[in-house]
């Protein structure tokens, strides 16, 4: 377990909140920061646009809701993973380009299965339409 030293952790109402700010402003950084965010933050405009005007079901939703959350969240970490190992290696090493490489990895793949799924759900909609 990882000691705090002499830090004592106050629980309540105020740490909450703060909490909360602090991850706001995690996601203002990233926005601001990473393009793939804001890519992102495209992508999941067009996919509830589509939602909506396909009137898709409530398990189609619950899907879409689910992929546009897990790829920010892979997307953050991904971002997180990047700058820790900028900030601790200097130089190129090997091995930080392998950490860097392999978490982008990771949003990449759930980037190419978020498009198979949104593909899946949304084709046969558009395609009864004509």
């Amino acid at each position: 377990m990882a000691s705090l030293g002499n830090k004592k952790k106050h629980f309540g109402f105020k740490r909450v909140i703060s909490s909360i700010n602090n991850s706001c402003n995690g996601l203002k950084v990233a926005y601001k920061n990473e393009q793939s965010v804001y890519i992102h933050l495209i992508a999941t405009i067009i996919l509830l646009l589509f939602s909506i005007l396909l009137k898709i079901s409530m398990t189609e939703w619950l899907i879409i809701i689910a992929i546009i959350g897990l790829t920010l969240v892979v997307e953050l970490i991904n971002t997180a993973i990047e700058n820790t190992v900028d900030l601790v290696v200097k130089e190129f090493h090997p091995l930080a380009k392998i950490a860097k490489d392999t978490a982008s990895a990771a949003e990449f793949i759930l980037a190419i299965t978020g498009t198979i799924i949104a593909l899946i759900i949304f084709i046969p909609k558009i395609m009864a339409l004509f």
